[in-house]
């Protein structure tokens, strides 16, 4: 958007427009703004939420951040309408000298994208040259010496290199310079040497990589505007902003800063905006921003921060925004943002911050897309589904571990692992109900209690339920598959698991199972706050603040072994159909494997939940692990709705539609039929008898 300011004249703003106060804020408690000049007060999240809440559009009045260079922008506009249109802005060419292939329009030349090598020769009193994307490589001493009336230099997208000493000395009528998109290593402050009006100075995306310890605004007594985006410079001295009074905009984002020195910006008396944002800063001195009486916004986003003092914004009385997205502030607290009073924008990392700064009326993000200001799960459709899909995989469960226990197994081995696949299903039934039980209780006001709530020894246990559920289904999947794989393709050789030893299996199973979920809540000092990641307590995304050995354990849990036992069920049941089909075919009683082939369809369905419950699981990981940015919609939609698929579908694909379980239902509803019209015809003997008596 600052590329909009090419189009506009040149102007030199100082004037600041007040800070936004908003006249009723007292009368509102912490955390809610009132409704214009009503009585009415509503909650941060609330404003500019595309709707009227306040009933009189107040709540979304002053959406638009334009604090910084965007009011900047609107006063150069209303200033623009207010002005009759500028000579070298003619439709007729004023320029007796221009290259042919160039155009004219008053006294300004445009020869962009023209292939020039070098600056061309033009009239004396041109006012403006475009001499955007070229293949300029270097300007030479005295080339502009002849262009004493020019106010505006565009050389941006060519190839300069350097800049000599003195090489615009003579341009003291010079306002705007732009040198964005070139490949200068080096700022030489003699080579601004002459620039007495030049207020805008462009110099985005260049290789810069130092500073000069000397400053720059010696040369450019008028320098207002400074954009040093995308370059490589890695310290700031103090000396190279000390004379630069002017300046309002100071842009340093995407360089390499690890080191700013301390007082650099004490002068900078009339700055409104300062971006210190992607670099590589891990601390602030305390008094870093002393001095910037009239700051407006301030951008330190995205710089691995440790800490931030609580007094390190206190002498920013003006400051309307403030931007700290991407960071982790651990040490956060009131204090930090309680003296400033104008502000009106402020942007974090994690929507749970905003409790810390509930006198600000914009407030963003309002959700991380799983929980929001008010619920823990954000969606209207979350909050219900989650109590319907715990039902359901509850009861389900339950009722086929009821069943298996009344009714007489055929193989017992086979139906205490089923029974015992029914009980880790089923804590993730209870782990849905825990996660539904906490949105109730925090519903309306989560924000408060969010950070708490992440942290506290619930949510770490709630999110070690869901890991030992889904861990030990998967691992009994797999042992389940290769038992019966080896049963149909060696029917011979394989000698199937007694009691004692499908015992000591489940019992390995469940206590490796154990070992996996409560191994990051063991070692706390190596994983950080594992589970507490999220409001849903499981420990799918990965970012940048989560530990090394964090990230390398889910890698291993979900990547590894999940993902292996996958290919293992996989690669199973292929070898099953495979055998059943040779089988098959050199019997001439195709109903021998009869029962074998139903048992194998059977466990392909399983299979293919499997493949939708942990497929969509193994690709969110392995883009978390990769540092794409995964919105936390679609994490609250694979927890509540994904990861519970086996665990709701098991019952049903095991117990409830095989054909021997429904043989022993009815059997068994056939027996008690029996049973109670046997008992029918003694009932009526001996109640005639008593009649007759």
């Amino acid at each position: 958007m600052r590329l909009l300011l090419l189009l506009l004249p040149p102007l030199f703003c100082a004037a600041t427009k007040p800070p936004l106060i908003l006249s009723q804020r007292d009368e509102c408690p912490l955390g809610q703004f009132p409704c214009g000049n009503l009585s009415s007060c509503l909650p941060q999240a609330l404003h500019c939420n595309g709707e009227d809440d306040c009933g009189n559009g107040a709540d979304e009045e002053n959406c638009v951040d334009d604090s910084g260079w965007l009011q900047i922008l609107g006063d150069m506009l209303a200033v623009r309408s207010s002005q009759l249109p500028l000579e070298d802005e003619g439709d007729v060419c004023g320029l007796e000298l221009f290259p042919a292939r160039c155009r004219c329009r008053g006294r300004a030349v445009d020869c962009t994208q023209q292939d020039l090598p070098s600056v061309p020769s033009v009239s004396s009193n041109v006012t403006r040259m475009d001499l955007k994307k070229n293949k300029i490589r270097s300007l030479l001493d005295n080339q502009f010496a002849r262009y004493r009336s020019l106010r505006k230099l565009f050389l941006s997208h060519n190839r300069i290199t350097q800049l000599k000493p003195w090489v615009f000395e003579d341009l003291h009528r010079l306002e705007w310079l732009m040198l964005d998109n070139n490949k200068i290593a080096q700022i030489v402050p003699t080579a601004f040497a002459g620039l007495n009006s030049l207020y805008f100075l462009y110099l985005l995306n260049n290789s810069v990589s130092r500073l000069p310890n000397a400053s720059l605004c010696a040369q450019m007594p008028k320098l207002s505007w400074l954009e040093l985006e995308g370059n490589r410079i890695r310290a700031v001295p103090r000396a190279v902003f000390q004379e630069c009074q002017e300046f309002t905009v100071l842009i340093l984002r995407r360089n390499k800063l690890q080191w700013i020195q301390e007082g650099t910006f004490s002068r900078l008396n009339r700055l409104m905006e300062l971006d210190l944002s992607s670099n590589s800063l891990d601390q602030l001195p305390s008094s870093l921003f002393t001095g910037l009486a009239e700051l407006q916004q301030l951008n330190i986003s995205y710089n691995p921060l440790k800490e931030i003092s609580p007094g390190q914004f206190e002498s920013l009385p003006r400051l309307r925004s403030l931007s700290l997205e991407g960071l982790e502030i651990p040490n956060i607290h009131n204090l930090t943002f309680q003296k400033l009073t104008s502000l009106s924008h402020i942007y974090f990392k994690k929507f749970q911050y905003c409790r810390y700064a509930p006198h600000v009326r914009s407030c963003k993000p309002n959700t991380d897309g799983i929980s929001s200001f008010e619920n823990l799960l954000a969606s209207i459709i979350l909050r219900v589904s989650v109590w319907v899909i715990a039902c359901l995989t509850c009861l389900g469960n339950l009722f086929v571990i009821c069943m298996r226990s009344l009714l007489a197994a055929e193989n017992s081995q086979h139906a205490m692992a089923i029974k015992s696949l029914c009980c880790a299903d089923g804590l993730m039934g209870i782990y849905l109900f825990i996660i539904g039980a906490f949105d109730l209780k925090y519903s309306g006001e989560y924000n408060k209690h969010a950070q708490g709530w992440m942290g506290s020894l619930q949510c770490q246990l709630v999110g070690s339920l869901a890991m030992l559920s889904s861990e030990v289904s998967v691992l009994l999947l797999t042992y389940m598959t290769l038992e019966k794989y080896f049963s149909i393709v060696f029917p011979f050789s394989h000698h199937r698991a007694g009691k004692k030893q499908t015992i000591s299996v489940l019992v390995a199973i469940w206590l490796l199972g154990f070992s996996l979920s409560i191994v990051p809540l063991w070692c706390k000092e190596t994983f950080g706050n594992y589970y507490g990641r999220n409001g849903v307590c499981f420990p799918l995304q990965s970012d940048l603040g989560e530990r090394p050995s964090a990230r390398g354990y889910s890698a291993t849990i979900y990547l590894g072994l999940n993902l292996a036992a996958f290919i293992t069920i996989l690669f199973a049941y292929s070898g099953m159909f495979y055998s059943i089909h040779i089988t098959a075919s050199k019997t001439a009683e195709r109903g021998v494997c009869s029962r074998e082939v139903a048992i194998a369809k059977r466990f392909f369905f399983i299979v293919f939940t499997d493949a939708l419950c942990w497929i969509p699981i193994f690709l969110l990981k392995l883009l978390s692990l990769l540092q794409v940015e995964i919105p936390g919609t679609i994490t609250s939609w694979v927890v509540i709705f994904i990861l519970p698929i086996n665990s709701a579908l098991n019952p049903i694909l095991y117990t409830i539609t095989t054909t021997s379980f429904q043989e022993k239902v009815k059997v068994c509803l056939q027996n008690k039929q029996l049973e109670l019209h046997e008992s029918r015809p003694s009932f009526t003997l001996v109640t005639l008898q008593a009649s007759s008596t």
